[in-house]
C-alpha cells in the first residue's frame, strides 16, 4: 500500500499545474496548439542550454560556486514550494521524506553541485554541457551488471557512438588534461552525471511514494540549505552583500529563465506533444550552449568538439531510442 494518496495527491498537483501555467502568455484556459507547444518547446531548448553559460559566468565573479548554486536552489525551490503550499499541497510525512532526501543528495548537491562547481575548473559551457548529456550512457553501462533482461543491440551501439563521440572531443584537449584544474573540471562533471543516472534509476522505484512536483521544490530547498552551509563552514561563502552584481544577475537568469520560466514551458509542450518530440531539447541544449558559449565567450569551436559533440549526442539518442521500442514491446524487460 503506498505512503499515502498519490494519486489523488498527483491530481491536485496537475490541477496547481494548470493554474500556474496560466502566468505563461503561450496558454492555458483553452487547449493550446500545436504551433504554440513546438514554440513552447523551442525556449526550453534555448533557456535550458544557456543556463550553462549563466552558470559559467556566475562563477567567474564568486569565490565558490558552491555557494551559487545553493542561492539558485533555494530562490527556485523557495518558488515552487511556496506555490503548492498556497495550493494548500499537503507536506510529505514520516517516511515519504526519505526518496525527497535521497534524490535532493543525488540530484542537487551533488549533480547540480559539482557540475556547476566544474565550471570554475577551466573547463567551457559547451564542454559541460555535452559531458551533461551523456548521463543515459552510463544507465546502458549500470544496465551491463544488473539487467536481467538482454540489452538492446541498438543500446549497445548508441553507448558505443556515444563514448566514441566523448573521445573524438577529448583528442583535442589532449594538452589540457596536463593542467590539473582541467582535470578536475571534468572528473567533477562526470561524477555529476554519475549521481544523475543513479538519480534517475532510484526516481523510477520511488515514483510512487511522492509527489514528484513538489518534491523537486523540496529537494531543491533542502539542497540549497545544506550547499550553503557546507559553503559557510568551509570559510568559502561571502556575504550576500559581497556578491557582485554580475553573479546576482546569473543567479537570477537561472532562477527566473532557467527554473521557472522554462519548467513551465516544458509542461506545456510535455501535455501537447508526444513525449518523444518533447524529450528532443535533450540533444539541442549541449549545441546551443556549444554555438553560444563560442559566440559570447570566445570559447573554442572546433572541429573536434563539433564532430564529436554531434557522434555523441547520436549515441544519447540511439539509447533512449533503444529503451523506448523495449519499454513498448517488452515492458517485462525494460533493462535498466
Amino acid at each position: 500500500m503506498p505512503l499515502f494518496d498519490f494519486n489523488k495527491t498527483l491530481s491536485q498537483s496537475t490541477d496547481a499545474l494548470k493554474s500556474l501555467s496560466a502566468l505563461n502568455p503561450l496558454t492555458i484556459h483553452k487547449k493550446g496548439t500545436r504551433a504554440k507547444a513546438i514554440f513552447a518547446l523551442s525556449l526550453v531548448c534555448i533557456l535550458w542550454g544557456t543556463t550553462w553559460l549563466a552558470s559559467k559566468q556566475g562563477v567567474k565573479y564568486i569565490p565558490d560556486a558552491l555557494q551559487m548554486a545553493a542561492i539558485r536552489q533555494m530562490l527556485g525551490g523557495i518558488c515552487y514550494v511556496g506555490f503548492f503550499l498556497y495550493k494548500r499541497i499537503p507536506l510529505p510525512k514520516g517516511k515519504e521524506w526519505i526518496p525527497i532526501i535521497v534524490l535532493s543528495f543525488l540530484n542537487f548537491m551533488i549533480s547540480n553541485g559539482l557540475s556547476t562547481l566544474a565550471l570554475q575548473y577551466k573547463i567551457s559551457a559547451g564542454l559541460g554541457a555535452i559531458i551533461g548529456a551523456i548521463f543515459p550512457l552510463w544507465l546502458v553501462v549500470i544496465g551491463l551488471f544488473v539487467s536481467k533482461g538482454k540489452m538492446p543491440v541498438m543500446a549497445i551501439v548508441g553507448l558505443l557512438l556515444g563514448f566514441g563521440g566523448v573521445c573524438v572531443i577529448f583528442y583535442d584537449h589532449l594538452n589540457e588534461f596536463f593542467d590539473p584544474q582541467f582535470r578536475w573540471g571534468i572528473l567533477l562533471s562526470v561524477i555529476a552525471t554519475w549521481t544523475w543516472a543513479i538519480a534517475t534509476l532510484y526516481t523510477k522505484k520511488q515514483a510512487v511514494r511522492f509527489n514528484p512536483y513538489f518534491g523537486l521544490g523540496l529537494q531543491m530547498v533542502i539542497s540549497g540549505i545544506v550547499l550553503y552551509s557546507f559553503s559557510a563552514a568551509t570559510g568559502k561563502a561571502v556575504a550576500l552583500t559581497a556578491i557582485p552584481w554580475q553573479s546576482w544577475t546569473a543567479i537570477a537568469y537561472l532562477v527566473i529563465f532557467g527554473s521557472l520560466i522554462a519548467f513551465v514551458c516544458y509542461l506545456y509542450a510535455l501535455q501537447n506533444l508526444p513525449t518523444e518530440q518533447a524529450s528532443i531539447y535533450a540533444y539541442i541544449n549541449p549545441i546551443v550552449a556549444v554555438v553560444l558559449g563560442s559566440m559570447i565567450f570566445d570559447e573554442k569551436l572546433t572541429i573536434y568538439l563539433a564532430i564529436g559533440g554531434l557522434i555523441t549526442l547520436l549515441g544519447v539518442f540511439l539509447v533512449n531510442k533503444a529503451y523506448k521500442i523495449t519499454n513498448t514491446e517488452q515492458p517485462e524487460t525494460e533493462g535498466v
